[in-house]
């Protein structure tokens, strides 16, 4: 080639390479005002009262405006019921808001500036007002409902909220620094601080700082939220750490119901002890029939009695209340909210009576018209128990049966505020079922957990696995079935040595058939074999732990068991 030709080529080849550089520096520019351009772009919200909660903006998740009147600040029923109170509930009888939080429950009678709080009435600025159709709660008058704190910053229109639970931490910018919306240099200020001023350091579900790489997150006093260089912060404080909450018991609980009639009195245990146990519930108290909300107390000398063995023995006291199944007498407590608190009163005082540790609530046989307030009854007794650290179990029979004794329960929202819901598995087939069968089959416990935890959506660490202490002996004769509870213990010495023995693996228990006088007798027998099955369970889906019905019922040799296998000496 001619060193012209040369030379041409290489004026082509430079042409080339300039206009790539060109492209290059050009999709450069792109790239960066794609990436950069947005974080320069003013997503406040400025036309309306910005509310922070807990170190979050949530103005554009709120139903309704805030509203700001005479002081006080209102947020919207709906709002209220999103973010602090799912069972927030509007009493039409008596033309009230109920609302609770933790150990805390109040009720506000439309127009009234005052509330009851634990029972007790104060006097509070502002009341719950109805705007629009839509009802709004005074909410900066109950801070102590809510167990949070209420600033509203005027220069920004923000109102702050902030939970007492809640780890809460600070620190001090360390010079004139611009609070950036993005976690880059290449963003917007949001805000400004000078040297010293205090900020809040925002923090995550692990309670530690929100950062991301260099940056951290925080909160300005004008209510601003933005990120700032680590780096460029000083003294962290921790001003709150995050309120644990503690259990009362501390691993599995085993509890026995200890059963004696209304017309009889506790047993006498002075001098005893029971391997394997640390809860006992006796059964000291039922409603009173047409009692509106009254108890009959079955305590006497005997029951303070027992009260002192079990806590002298370690065992918390979480008595049984029954409504003996006084079906009408439950309906109308729970269809009546001064008739849930007269009844919830008298729980509570009967706690501070007797020194209770906690309380177990078995109400059988209701009306599946009155599930949801029967739920209404367990979220207003569960914060007044809570305020005098007493625990609160709920005793519910197996899902997808009766609608009067089991379609009457809301298993997920009792699951969701009692401490424990008890499943009682039994009876798989009772006294009144038209054909023999078991009283419970390991195969139906297992199904049932698998129900509660699934279709329920009850809590695993909240479900406590009720398991019988005897069965039932059936009898045929011509085409005739009837049956007979029988204790476990006394298996053995009702069955004769020609008695046929089989053991079934799919209810793991022995089935044992013989005739006596023409009369066929069939058990489905609950041993100690049948028992340690059922406890695996417990086990296998990490339940919370076993209660047994009902004491004395049992050989002594099922302790070693229980003991081994929840782990509770």
């Amino acid at each position: 080639m001619s060193r012209r030709g040369k030379r041409e080529e290489e004026k082509v080849k430079s042409k080339i390479i300039s206009k790539l550089i060109i492209v290059a520096i050009f999709l450069g520019l792109v790239f960066f005002v794609l990436k950069v351009t947005p974080n320069y772009v003013n997503t406040e919200i400025s036309d309306k009262t910005n509310l922070v909660i807990n170190n979050s903006n949530v103005t554009e998740s709120l139903k309704n405006d805030v509203i700001i009147e005479d002081g006080v600040m209102y947020i919207s029923e709906e709002d209220i019921e999103n973010f602090f109170d799912p069972y927030i509930y509007y009493d039409e009888q008596y033309n009230q808001i109920i609302t609770s939080s933790g150990n805390q429950i109040a009720s506000i009678v439309i127009g009234e500036n005052a509330m009851t709080n634990n029972g007790n009435k104060v006097n509070i600025s502002g009341t719950v007002i109805e705007r629009n159709e839509t009802r709004y709660i005074p909410f900066s008058s109950m801070q102590k409902i809510y167990n949070v704190e209420v600033n509203y910053i005027n220069s920004s229109d923000t109102i702050t909220v902030d939970s007492l639970d809640r780890r809460y931490v600070t620190a001090n910018s360390i010079d004139d620094n611009g609070i950036k919306s993005n976690p880059t240099i290449f963003s917007r200020n949001v805000d400004e601080v000078t040297a010293g001023e205090q900020v809040t350091v925002v923090q995550n579900e692990d309670n530690e700082n929100e950062q991301v790489g260099d940056w951290v997150e925080v909160r300005t006093d004008t209510g601003k939220l933005g990120y700032i260089k680590y780096e460029d912060l000083s003294n962290e404080t921790v001003e709150r750490e995050k309120t644990e909450e503690s259990k009362q018991i501390n691993g599995k609980v085993s509890m026995i119901w200890d059963y004696f009639s209304e017309y009889w009195y506790a047993p006498n245990r002075s001098g005893t002890d029971i391997q394997g146990v640390n809860v006992v519930s006796p059964t000291f108290f039922t409603l009173i029939d047409e009692g509106k909300g009254r108890i009959n107390q079955n305590v006497g000398e005997e029951g303070e009695s027992y009260i002192n063995w079990a806590h002298s023995n370690g065992y918390m006291v979480w008595p049984s209340i029954s409504n003996n199944s006084y079906i009408e007498t439950t309906s109308e407590i729970m269809r009546d909210y001064n008739l849930r608190q007269d009844l919830i009163n008298n729980i509570v005082e009967l706690v501070l009576e007797y020194d209770l540790d906690g309380i177990n609530i078995d109400f059988e046989y209701m009306y599946e018209e009155d599930k949801d307030l029967f739920s209404r009854f367990i979220i207003e007794l569960k914060p007044r128990l809570s305020k005098i650290g007493a625990v609160l179990s709920v005793d519910v029979t197996a899902p997808d049966g009766s609608s009067e004794w089991s379609l009457c329960y809301d298993r997920y929202t009792i699951g969701q505020v009692a401490d424990y819901i008890v499943f009682m598995a039994y009876d798989q087939n009772g006294i009144s079922s038209p054909v023999e069968g078991t009283t419970a089959g390991y195969d139906w416990v297992q199904v049932n957990i698998e129900k509660f935890l699934g279709q329920e959506g009850v809590e695993a660490d909240k479900l406590i696995l009720g398991i019988p202490f005897y069965t039932r002996v059936w009898e045929e004769k011509d085409g005739e079935i009837t049956n007979t509870a029988i204790n476990m213990k006394d298996i053995d010495k009702i069955v004769p040595n020609n008695a046929t023995k089989t053991w079934d693996d799919n209810l793991k228990q022995y089935y044992i058939e013989y005739v006596e006088d023409g009369v066929t007798h069939k058990i489905w027998a609950e041993d100690e074999e049948s028992i340690r099955y059922k406890l695996s369970l417990i086990q296998e889906y990490n339940l919370a732990g076993a209660a047994f019905w009902t004491k004395d019922r049992e050989p002594d040799s099922i302790w070693s068991i229980v003991s081994d296998t929840l782990g509770v000496e």
